[in-house]
């Protein structure tokens, strides 16, 4: 299944040069749906200090949007490969996007955007 870019993702990757910041997109596959995958995600984001949001997916899956200092990003992708302890993650895959600066904090989305 193809999925359409969501609202505020940038359709080409890249880091932003010269800020320390940067952002990606992450889709995470497994046992991830059922588990508090989103709301363990949300407090290790803000535990961090990111901006974003994670939601589920039609499918199972759970997708993240982040934005914030490089090195606290390196922190949550690791946090990311693993999850909370009740889920399994399969499968991660992430792409790297430039920030919107459109965020002024993390949070969980409802519902399905497709």
């Amino acid at each position: 299944m193809v999925r359409p870019v969501p609202e505020g993702v940038s359709s080409s990757p890249s880091v932003s040069k010269g800020s320390g910041v940067s952002a990606f997109f992450a889709i995470i596959r497994g046992r991830v749906q059922g588990v508090g995958f989103r709301y363990t995600c949300l407090n290790e984001a803000r535990r961090i200090g990111l901006l974003g949001w994670v939601r589920n997916t039609p499918d199972g899956d759970v997708e993240v949007w982040s934005e914030g200092p490089t090195e606290k990003q390196e922190l949550f992708l690791s946090w990311l490969r693993q999850g909370p302890p009740n889920a399994r993650v399969d499968s991660f895959s992430c792409e790297m996007r430039r920030p919107t600066g459109k965020y002024r904090n993390f949070s969980v989305k409802d519902g399905f955007l497709y």
